[in-house]
């Protein structure tokens, strides 16, 4: 039997929902196809998600026993032609899954935390009009290569290392421009914020990673919204919503609290790294640091590092360090570990003041950076010096396990091996 569609409805949708919706459902039922399904932490806690292509409504979720249709967070449209839908999970929630698919529940202890960031591969022209301090143009990364974009390498190494949860710090797609005529490193590949760059660039290397565990997502300045805003609202983003989501220039800043710990998401993705003219709006981000209420042992995570170096600009963030005057240079107290990415190198830092230590975690993918000096002690940085400070130029994530008064934090390579380790305490970091 097919439906007949109201006349308003016929309008209203898309020619390719249209068509899917005069389909018998069984055959709907047979060409539906659940792209990716994963759980993302908020302030509301976790919330699940599903990506289905050929489908004009939501799969079931089963959550302890009882089943529902997902809510429908974005509809199909020419850019993405897929289904996105989602719903909340209870805190008390012991299991669910999505089409027999089970979904990693956020779990009352926190012994393992898989953290990354900057993840895509390197696609874009010499010259963009992002907007963005981005200078990496006209570089273009072999994304058909694992050994040179080994992200879907380190997805499988977070998966076999089980973390309880997983933290990407941002920078999701990089895929902005087209693979020059007879590159074989990048051929066939998509670009632009659209479905199928999500899929190639983020979701299908990424799959091994989602199933893992819930993940707390950070927006980058490759996700504003002159660049991939779209796709990071419509399919990352944790506040729920029942429209496509708009794209919005500052997420205000918000707390994820799993089993028992804090962790304070601030979205950095418009933070200027180097202050010129206009471009540095400390006054945005005092505000947005004077919103937070850390909780003692909170952990900032966010995607440009308040304090941190490039080969080629000495240091970074002025426009987060400016926002810090009225905490003299330091974070919120209650803040004891800030995680970020962008600069694409792992860096540990701590400092002579005894302020919270810096891991730059931007090694997940991407084109690493410059070569920088391996030994930072003593360099000054934000009003005070480096007591300790390291950078590595290799592939890979951080496992970080909490202790009562830090951390201990493991690097690793794409496949998981070790590369070095280091102890976070108050205010300092030592690592072998």
């Amino acid at each position: 039997m097919i439906r007949i569609l109201p006349a308003i409805a016929r309008r209203a949708m898309p020619v390719a929902a249209l068509v899917l919706a005069l389909v018998p459902r069984a055959a709907q039922a047979q060409s539906a196809r659940l792209e990716s399904a994963y759980v993302v932490l908020g302030p509301q806690g976790a919330v699940a998600r599903a990506i289905v292509a050929e489908a004009t409504r939501c799969p079931t979720i089963t959550i302890d026993g009882s089943q529902r249709e997902m809510n429908v967070r974005a509809a199909p449209d020419a850019m993405f032609a897929v289904l996105v839908c989602e719903m909340p999970i209870p805190a008390s929630a012991t299991a669910a899954s999505i089409e027999n698919a089970p979904l990693p529940l956020p779990r009352s202890q926190l012994k393992s935390i898989a953290a990354f960031g900057d993840t895509g591969c390197r696609l874009k022209a010499a010259k963009g009009n992002d907007g963005d301090d981005d200078d990496d143009g006209g570089k273009y990364q072999e994304c058909n290569n694992p050994a040179a974009w080994p992200f879907a390498q380190v997805a499988a190494g977070i998966a076999a290392a089980k973390p309880d949860l997983v933290i990407h710090v941002g920078d999701y797609l990089y895929r902005e421009s087209a693979c020059p005529p007879r590159d074989a490193g990048c051929a066939r590949s998509p670009h632009g914020d659209d479905w199928p760059t999500w899929k190639a660039d983020f979701f299908a290397p990424a799959a091994p990673a989602l199933r893992a565990a819930p993940w707390i997502v950070v927006r980058g300045n490759h996700e504003n919204c002159k660049r991939a805003g779209a796709g990071y609202f419509r399919l990352l983003d944790p506040a729920p919503a029942s429209a496509p989501p708009p794209c919005i220039e500052v997420i205000p800043q918000y707390t994820v609290t799993l089993a028992g710990r804090s962790f304070i998401v601030l979205d950095s993705s418009k933070a200027a790294d180097a202050c010129k003219k206009d471009k540095c709006d400390a006054a945005r981000y005092a505000k947005e640091f004077s919103a937070m209420q850390p909780r003692p042992g909170s952990w900032l995570v966010t995607h440009r590092p308040v304090w941190g170096f490039r080969p080629h600009r000495k240091t970074i963030n002025e426009s987060l360090q400016q926002a810090l005057a009225a905490w003299n240079g330091k974070l919120p107290d209650g803040i004891t570990l800030a995680l970020a990415g962008h600069i694409h190198v792992a860096e540990v830092l701590s400092f002579a003041d005894k302020r919270a230590p810096q891991l730059v975690l931007g090694t997940g993918g991407t084109l690493l950076a410059g070569k920088i000096k391996s030994d930072l002690a003593g360099e000054p940085i934000g009003g005070t010096t480096v007591s300790y400070g390291r950078a590595d130029h290799r592939f890979g994530f951080a496992m970080i396990e909490p202790t009562a008064q830090g951390a201990n934090a493991t690097f690793r390579d794409p496949a998981g091996g070790t590369l070095f380790a280091c102890k976070v305490g108050p205010g300092n970091v030592a690592c072998n």
